[in-house]
């Protein structure tokens, strides 16, 4: 007997049942991950440079420009914060950036199908390894409505289906930016529910659709503490969980302190509402007198609130005091921890006590130092006088990224097209048994 199942007739189509809608939407998405995880390269690769060209396009860009300022519109008027305002926002520099990286990730190779290791037994049987891709990937996300496009184009890359749950907050962008994901997926002949837009309801819904084991290979989050939270504590399917960024930057005895003005600079302020961020900066005690008032600049100029422990303050005077709270925290504003250390050994500690393992950077002169910093920092991303703003995937050459995974199974860092795949084991044999 064959089971029905529920096949709602839009994307965004609503349902009275939402844990039949989610495994509706799961099954679909399972049917086009069998056809997606033997698809050729040059057909991905059709879909990933369709999808570009449509954001390039005067009318599919102009519809999801109109559905992010509506998206925007309505976000401002509840009073949503400058932080998520800006990760919500899309215009047509970041519609370009993001064709951009949609075309990069067509021009890498494809990991499926890749053959490692393979090795002759002594009983003559050839064994080895061989890149699959994961299968149905769910993603859960907040805010940025980059994230449809860019999971999208990986996880077709890497041949696996998505299902892309952004927040309540995108619903209209992330429904348009779909549409132009599916378009190009119809154009090539790939099955559209390769990439699914999954209705932005309530937690109650994500508890359903973390709870289909055996139908969802991998969970996804990307946002806030309390939505990594929520679902790492709610998913019976295993989850890779991108936490929260509190980046640290140590400014080391005897560092060029020209550079670590240019690095604050940038790591606080280029973009102060995303995960890489600099959150706290530590600054040695033998550079703090010559380097601590040099924030007095970014303060006057870029309107930097620094909340400072008490050393801090005697050399800073516009200078807030720092509370237990502000140690290990992630403003996503305008606002920067600073700590002024005796030691290396004590700012690797407080970055053990309070950091995210998210990113970590330190500003020296000393090639030992900086070595040990690489050795002995736990981060998925660790730099030697360079801005914590790296830790990208873009940035690290892997096109995009689906997340920046601080937990370290199975990943660790900006999850690539490699990230999404796994690997399974073949064997040849001549009638072998055992």
């Amino acid at each position: 007997m064959v089971q029905r199942v529920p096949n709602p007739t839009a994307v965004g189509s609503d349902a009275s049942d939402p844990a039949e809608l989610a495994r509706a939407l799961a099954d679909r998405a399972r049917v086009a991950a069998r056809r997606l995880a033997t698809a050729s390269r040059a057909d991905k690769d059709r879909v990933l440079c369709r999808i570009a060209e449509l954001l390039e396009e005067p009318g599919a860009r102009a519809a999801v420009l109109a559905a992010n300022e509506a998206d925007v519109a309505e976000a401002r008027s509840r009073g949503v914060e400058e932080a998520m305002l800006d990760r919500l926002a899309l215009n047509e520099a970041r519609l370009a950036s993001l064709a951009g990286s949609v075309r990069a990730i067509a021009a890498f190779d494809d990991p499926v199908g890749t053959v490692i290791g393979m090795t002759r037994r002594p009983n003559g049987l050839t064994v080895g390894r061989v890149r699959v891709p994961l299968g149905v990937i769910l993603m859960i996300y907040e805010a940025r409505p980059n994230v449809t496009v860019d999971s999208a184009a990986l996880a077709l890359k890497s041949g696996n289906a998505v299902l892309l749950r952004g927040g309540k907050e995108a619903a209209r962008s992330n429904q348009a930016l779909g549409k132009v994901v599916r378009q190009a997926l119809a154009e090539v002949g790939l099955p559209e529910d390769a990439a699914l837009i999954v209705p932005a309801t309530d937690r109650e819904q994500m508890k359903h659709l973390l709870g289909l084991t055996g139908k969802i290979d991998l969970a996804i989050p990307r946002g806030g503490v309390g939505l990594i939270r929520f679902v790492a504590e709610n998913a019976r399917v295993p989850v890779v969980e991108h936490y929260h960024g509190v980046c640290h930057l140590y400014v080391d005895a005897g560092a060029d302190l020209d550079m670590a003005e240019r690095l604050v600079e940038n790591a606080k302020l280029s973009r102060v509402s995303v995960c890489n961020a600099l959150e706290c900066l530590l600054v040695h005690q033998a550079e703090a007198s010559a380097f601590v008032p040099r924030l007095e600049r970014l303060i006057r100029e870029k309107g930097l609130e620094v909340r400072g422990d008490d050393e801090t303050r005697a050399l800073l005077a516009q200078a807030r005091e720092a509370h237990d709270e502000d140690w290990g925290q992630e403003f996503l504003a305008k606002i920067l921890a600073v700590r002024v250390v005796p030691s290396f050994d004590a700012a690797l500690e407080h970055i053990a006590t309070y950091g995210s393992r998210h990113t970590e950077a330190i500003c020296t002169r000393s090639w030992d130092r900086g070595q040990r910093f690489l050795r002995e920092v736990d981060a998925s991303c660790v730099l030697v006088n360079a801005s914590t703003r790296f830790n990208d995937g873009g940035e690290l050459g892997l096109g995009a990224e689906m997340g920046i995974s601080t937990s370290k199974i199975h990943a660790y860092g900006p999850m690539g097209l490699e990230h999404l795949t796994t690997l399974k084991w073949i064997a040849h044999g001549d009638g072998h048994v055992r």
